[in-house]
């Protein structure tokens, strides 16, 4: 299949969705699928640019570390996009994103799927703090029901989130497919060696997180955890 993935956020923006994006092209690659990427352009060459179309993107006063692509440039790409003949388009985010895969996949006659990554009913109103919570949360619920709603097929990480989607009022087909993890990436790791260099005894329970300080993270409900953890168990 020829497919076609859209996306506000990519690399070398460090986040969940850019790692997902990147294993799930690489393994459809893998098994002899033609995929491309749409994704803003950060100013900066990444690994993958041969099959990624970068779009010109501003950057958003609220949310510096991220860009969002130009409408008009993104609408300067169609007439080019529709010679390509994709299969299927499938976006990875409520913004820009999401009204350009809706676009093509209306021009080219070809299904949309969407995935959600993202619970924004907890985060919206830590990006946009002059919204109350109680109504940052109900407009994050109500544009996830509208946009979800118009698209052929949702994707989500998992079935709590299906679950949730669900309760939003959203009826379009639903399917799981968690992100998966690149195992030839831990091939090389030694715990013993890791634990000899920073003096830990082998039988010494470890626990680790790995992931961004952000607030959508959580940290802060870990850190309140692992104190009743360890008075259970001091070691």
């Amino acid at each position: 299949m020829k497919i076609l993935f859209i996306s506000d956020v990519y690399f070398p923006r460090i986040n969940g969705v850019s790692t997902s994006i990147r294993t799930f092209v690489k393994q459809m690659q893998a098994m002899g699928h033609d995929v491309h990427l749409i994704a803003p352009d950060y100013g900066k060459k990444t690994e993958d640019d041969a099959w990624i179309k970068r779009i010109p993107a501003r950057k958003i006063y609220f949310d510096p570390e991220d860009k969002l692509m130009k409408f008009g440039a993104v609408i300067d790409t169609l007439s080019d996009l529709r010679k390509e003949k994709y299969d299927l388009i499938h976006m990875h985010t409520p913004f820009v994103a999401h009204y350009l895969g809706l676009k093509l996949a209306h021009l080219l006659d070809v299904p949309c799927v969407e995935t959600y990554h993202t619970f924004f009913e907890d985060y919206l109103h830590l990006y946009l703090p002059i919204i109350p919570k109680p109504i940052a949360k109900a407009l994050a619920r109500l544009i996830s029901q509208r946009q979800c709603n118009k698209v052929d097929a949702i994707v989500a990480p998992s079935q709590p989130m299906l679950h949730v989607l669900r309760e939003y009022g959203i009826t379009t087909k639903g399917e799981v497919v968690p992100t998966g993890l690149q195992a030839h990436s831990f091939e090389k790791a030694d715990g013993k060696a890791f634990r000899a260099k920073y003096g830990i005894e082998q039988d010494r329970p470890m626990a680790l997180f790995v992931g961004r300080v952000a607030f959508e993270k959580n940290i802060g409900f870990l850190l309140q955890m692992w104190v009743h953890l360890i008075k259970k168990m001091p070691n």
